[in-house]
């Protein structure tokens, strides 16, 4: 009976929990990509920001033409800068992340070996 609870206890700390842990790091890592909407930002990259645009209107005319001109293009300007600090913020999270989560399974992993190592450690300051 001691060996199979053993057992078990070795299927769940190695096994079981490290999958459960992969899966949740999984999905913050997914979240984080859809809270800040990367693949989005990356696709309307030089889309207007806020959707704001001139109309160069029907007729030619060579003012409202040169102003919806360079409005337009400092809306896309605009919209690209700030696309793109929003882009980098997310990928800093995202490597912190990725940091924490693999600090969080390596730590999960070597758990019983340093606490084994405390405890022996510990035994060890107390008898001298």
């Amino acid at each position: 009976m001691e060996k199979i609870v053993f057992v078990q206890y070795l299927v769940w700390q190695f096994i079981d929990s490290p999958r459960a842990i992969l899966k949740a790091w999984k999905n913050f890592l997914f979240f984080n990509l859809n809270y800040f909407s990367i693949p989005t930002l990356l696709r309307t990259f030089f889309s207007h920001w806020k959707r704001y645009s001139y109309s160069y209107g029907k007729s030619f005319n060579i003012g409202r033409y040169f102003e919806a001109f360079t409005f337009n293009a400092m809306s896309r300007v605009i919209g690209a800068i700030l696309r793109t600090f929003v882009i980098i913020i997310g990928l800093i999270v995202e490597v912190i992340l990725f940091l924490a989560g693999a600090i969080i399974v390596l730590g999960w992993i070597f758990l019983p070996f340093i606490l084994i190592y405390g405890l022996i450690y510990g035994f060890k300051l107390i008898s001298s």
